[in-house]
């Protein structure tokens, strides 16, 4: 890279580039082995080659009981803070080492073993986390779905994960709303062909679940039961490349993919991160207000700050609205936070109830040294806000469900890179990042392609998809021979920062001109009145596609929303020009999100263009989509 900088990243990375398993190999010594690795990389096995083959290890041992191990059994392990409920619960590392072991005992007289699937669908409670940890304690494959999921498609998964146990709660609680999981558990297993052989259910205060004979158990009595045997199981040694879990994400056909990780290389690379890319140092408190149900609360939830030997944040609550756009820092303020992790949509919620950050300034924040945001892109408007109230680095980083931690970031640990607002920064070690064309050769500096990675993938990258190796070709290395396609747009400049401006299937043809609807998001999200935005590309019988704007407005504009849907449709026609044919902006009153915050563009243009849609499963709530549908028809757009 072109750009002067004191940070260790370009020496970092040149070493992980000249020998790519010397570096693994180093970084392995993070991790507690059982058997070291007969080869560090296996390009021989599986669909492009595995990490530490013939190595053995246990996740739980490495996240749980090497701490207690080390006499740090007294350190707080998990902080949970639930302001929905008004609790708040600290379990020290031993004290998660016995719950852990007695449910992994549970477990085993239930006749789950190494390589059985359990399937989780579990709120934002302590017991998601001792779940995840017991399995993997005896080595079963644990698949944790977002809990309140729709039954339709819980029963998708269970048919494609077999689980032999599944694991519930009660209840979840949505800000002011419970959601009680055991009808829709009840019903999945109604539509599912596979039945597990047991469910064990937590019963939460808020909503008691009726409890099927001879199938489910309560599950704090199955523990205390446990616990009064001397039930406690102990860590089973399982093969690096074994499945520590399936995780599954939307598939296209309608099917879902259970994106395989492997034990020891996400390990390895989960240790590598948290010194590295986001600087923690163990017994710090880290917090990643993600949900467990996601790949990013797999990692920096659970396994990454457990592995490091951090104190992890549970939180189960939102950004705002419990109580108000403050919940955030009173949560860093209380527990002594130093890293925070979250989605940019969570950021622009908060700008939008508190853009003055009154509330940021009511708490002490000392302690808090960097904000992380990915999940989707971040717009410069929102980190330069961030930035600006919070007076700490906002660090933009860029990964996937697939790839199990970031691809691209700025990492602090060895010293952050200047910031350019817009991008994630640089390649991580373990990814050679090269823009493609449409044949599949590589363009110049700040042309836009298709995004992909040099294979092999490295580390904690899913390695296949559970029992589809050719679907996995098919869906990821198959377009462009000897590539991971990433399935994202976007181009790398002169000074190789990674620039990622939308999905592949985000970038819009206007009468013959490629461009990148979220190059239009930015635009709009400079706008003052502007919270958050979303831009979509609809039919055009002319032009092909046009874009198509919606914007959000800040708390407390009273500015008439035709006048600023005419400054939008100015700004997007003097930065990006005539070129883009930018003419419908809509101010709308919210934007329709998945559970993860995630704006559900693909069902907006179906609606925008007249297509038949389905209310997709992960939607946060499902109303906005009629509010959208109206907004389009009052312009005369989709009817």
């Amino acid at each position: 890279m072109n750009a002067p900088t004191t940070s260790r990243y370009p020496d970092v990375y040149a070493a992980w580039k000249a020998d790519p398993e010397g570096f693994w190999a180093e970084a392995a010594r993070a991790v507690d082995w059982i058997r070291p690795a007969d080869r560090v990389f296996d390009p021989g096995q599986g669909p492009y080659g595995r990490w530490f083959t013939g190595g053995e290890l246990n996740a739980c041992h490495n996240a749980v009981d090497r701490h207690v191990a080390s006499g740090r059994g007294g350190q707080a392990a998990i902080i949970h803070d639930s302001p929905v409920t008004g609790t708040k619960r600290t379990l020290t590392y031993t004290e998660l080492r016995d719950e852990v072991a007695a449910l992994a005992g549970v477990l085993a007289q239930l006749g789950v073993a190494k390589g059985d699937r359990v399937l989780l669908y579990m709120p934002m409670i302590p017991e998601a986390v001792i779940a995840m940890l017991a399995c993997a304690r005896i080595g079963a494959i644990h698949s944790v779905v977002f809990g309140g999921f729709a039954a339709k498609e819980l029963a998708t998964r269970i048919e494609d994960a077999t689980p032999k146990a599944i694991l519930s709660a009660s209840c979840g609680i949505e800000a002011a709303r419970v959601v009680s999981y055991k009808p829709l558990l009840d019903e999945a297993l109604r539509l599912a062909s596979h039945q597990p052989d047991a469910c064990l259910v937590f019963q939460r205060p808020q909503a008691e679940a009726a409890l099927m004979e001879g199938r489910d158990r309560d599950w704090a009595a199955a523990v205390a039961d446990a616990k009064a045997r001397g039930v406690a199981a102990p860590c089973t040694p399982v093969a690096a490349t074994d499945p520590l879990y399936v995780l599954y994400t939307s598939g296209t056909t309608g099917r879902p993919k259970g994106v395989v990780r492997d034990t020891g290389g996400y390990l390895v690379a989960l240790a590598w991160s948290m010194t590295n890319l986001y600087g923690i140092a163990p017994g710090e408190v880290y917090w990643c207000a993600s949900d467990v149900g996601w790949v990013v609360g797999h990692s920096y939830i659970v396994y990454g700050p457990l592995v490091h030997g951090c104190t992890t944040v549970l939180y189960e609550g939102k950004p705002v609205g419990t109580p108000d756009a403050g919940a955030f820092w009173r949560v860093a303020a209380e527990h002594g936070v130093v890293s925070l992790f979250t989605a940019p949509t969570a950021f622009r919620a908060i700008k939008k109830e508190d853009p003055e950050g009154r509330l940021i300034r009511q708490y002490d924040l000392s302690r808090l040294r960097t904000l992380f945001l990915a999940g989707e892109r971040a717009d410069p408007d929102t980190v330069k806000w961030a930035e600006e109230q919070l007076g700490v680095p906002v660090i933009d980083h860029w990964w996937q469900t697939e790839t199990g931690w970031a691809i691209a970031g700025n990492p602090v640990g060895l010293g952050a890179l200047p910031v350019k607002h817009g991008s994630p920064t640089v390649p991580m070690p373990g990814y050679d990042l090269q823009v493609l064309d449409e044949g599949g050769k590589p363009v110049g500096a700040n042309v836009m392609g298709t995004i992909a990675v040099k294979l092999p993938l490295g580390p904690g990258c899913l390695p296949t998809l559970w029992q589809a190796d050719d679907r996995f070709r098919e869906s990821y290395v198959s377009t462009f021979p000897g590539f991971y396609n990433t399935s994202d747009a976007g181009f790398l400049d002169e000074d190789g920062y990674v620039y990622v401006m939308g999905r592949t299937d985000d970038i819009i043809n206007v009468a013959g001109h490629r461009l990148s609807t979220g190059g239009m998001e930015e635009v709009l999200a400079s706008h003052p009145a502007v919270a958050e935005c979303a831009v979509i590309g609809v039919k055009d019988s002319l032009k092909g596609e046009v874009p198509c704007g919606f914007a959000v407005l800040k708390a407390g504009i009273d500015r008439s929303p035709a006048e600023i849907e005419r400054e939008l449709v100015g700004l997007v026609r003097d930065r990006i020009g005539p070129v883009a044919a930018f003419k419908l902006a809509l101010t709308v009153g919210r934007l329709p999100k998945t559970r993860s915050g995630k704006i559900l563009r693909g069902t907006m243009k179906k609606i925008a263009d007249g297509d038949a849609w389905t209310m997709p499963a992960t939607i946060d709530d499902p109303g906005v989509l009629d509010e959208i549908a109206d907004a389009l028809k009052a312009k005369g757009v989709g009817a």
